[in-house]
């Protein structure tokens, strides 16, 4: 007999409810660990950062490539992990260089070995982790927890949230940006905020989809990326992320009638020419979901709920907090468990 589990009971949505305190709670607990950080990263100047993760943590590395590029002027790579892991490859250009390893578990076996080879090179390696005595924490030169607390639901939502904001407050420190530094504090409210807005009106848009895209540009092309992954995840529905700009180079040709279209709109700049390219979806038949600033959005498509008077980084992060609740009411309604999703463990253990 199947179970029945009732929409907002499972681990979860019960831990994606809790990011809100736990950002709050971070910001205060890290305040001098990551101002000692800033500091000894401007002083070390380098001539470019790199990131190292997989999976969610992943659109998290590319978040904090968005705002490293963008805000404290620093080229950013992703660092495949095999390169250290497989092939002991790591080049010696990474000698003064922050690696920044992102892992909620901090035990990933190729993360820790391709740490370890990016450390014979020199590399100066800062552990974004969850767990903070786990051998990824132990072998960085610099460890940032991310103070999310136990997650059990092999479906991530708290810790990326809490990993998003660690990495939004690391790069404010770096680049000493008045304006990101002031936002911060109003994490833990607008995060409250976008707990309790209701995205689950587009479930039935969705139920029945097989695949679909997910777009974002900017600082909403990882939040895309993220939501995509869940989706895959939690109800075993094809979405791939795209840019919005992207996306016009090919992948517009899969998209017909009926077909859903997620929309996470940027708040800033990356804007730029979003109205057009989802007039033309709306004009082949697409269902378009969409949150951003109401000017972006064309008329019939599904708006989602979203507060636009918040800084672009921030505004990001409340929307994959937002979609949360969105991804598990419709892996519900889809007859799944997003709690212990198929052939998934929470713990990767890739070499």
């Amino acid at each position: 007999m199947t179970q029945t589990i009732l929409q907002g009971a499972t681990k979860m949505a019960q831990e994606a409810r809790e990011a809100p305190a736990r950002v709050a709670e971070q910001l205060r607990l890290n305040a001098d660990v990551v101002r000692e950080a800033g500091q000894r990263l401007r002083d070390l100047s380098p001539p470019f950062a790199a990131t190292l993760a997989r999976g969610s943590s992943d659109q998290a590395a590319a978040f904090a490539k968005f705002l490293l590029e963008t805000h404290a002027g620093i080229p950013t790579l992703s660092h495949a992990p095999s390169i250290g892991s497989l092939y002991q490859a790591t080049s010696p250009h990474f000698a003064g260089v922050p690696l920044i390893a992102i892992s909620q578990s901090g035990r990933s076996p190729d993360l820790i070995a391709a740490a370890q080879d990016a450390r014979r090179q020199g590399a100066v390696v800062i552990a974004i982790v969850n767990d903070a005595a786990s051998p990824l924490a132990e072998l960085a030169q610099i460890v940032i927890p991310v103070h999310a607390g136990p997650e059990t639901s092999v479906a991530a939502t708290k810790s990326f949230v809490c990993t998003l904001v660690a990495l939004t407050h690391l790069v404010a420190e770096w680049s000493q940006d008045a304006e990101l530094l002031k936002a911060l504090d109003t994490a833990g409210d607008v995060l409250e905020q976008a707990a309790h807005t209701d995205w689950t009106p587009a479930v039935p848009l969705l139920l029945d989809a097989d695949d679909m895209l997910v777009l974002g540009r900017g600082p909403t092309l990882p939040i895309a990326g993220e939501a995509a992954l869940k989706l895959k995840e939690t109800s075993s529905l094809h979405a791939e992320a795209f840019s919005s700009a992207e996306v016009a180079h090919g992948p517009m040709t899969l998209v017909g009638e009926g077909d859903p279209v997620l929309v996470l709109a940027p708040l800033d700049v990356a804007r730029t020419g979003l109205r057009e390219r989802l007039d033309d979806f709306a004009a082949r038949g697409a269902k378009v979901i969409a949150a951003g600033l109401p000017e972006d959005i064309p008329a019939g498509a599904t708006i989602l709920p979203f507060a636009p008077d918040t800084h672009p980084a921030l505004g990001a992060i409340a929307q994959i907090q937002s979609f949360y609740a969105l991804a598990e009411a419709l892996s519900l309604a889809r007859g799944r468990n997003p709690d212990s999703p198929p052939h998934l463990n929470k713990v990767t253990r890739t070499l």
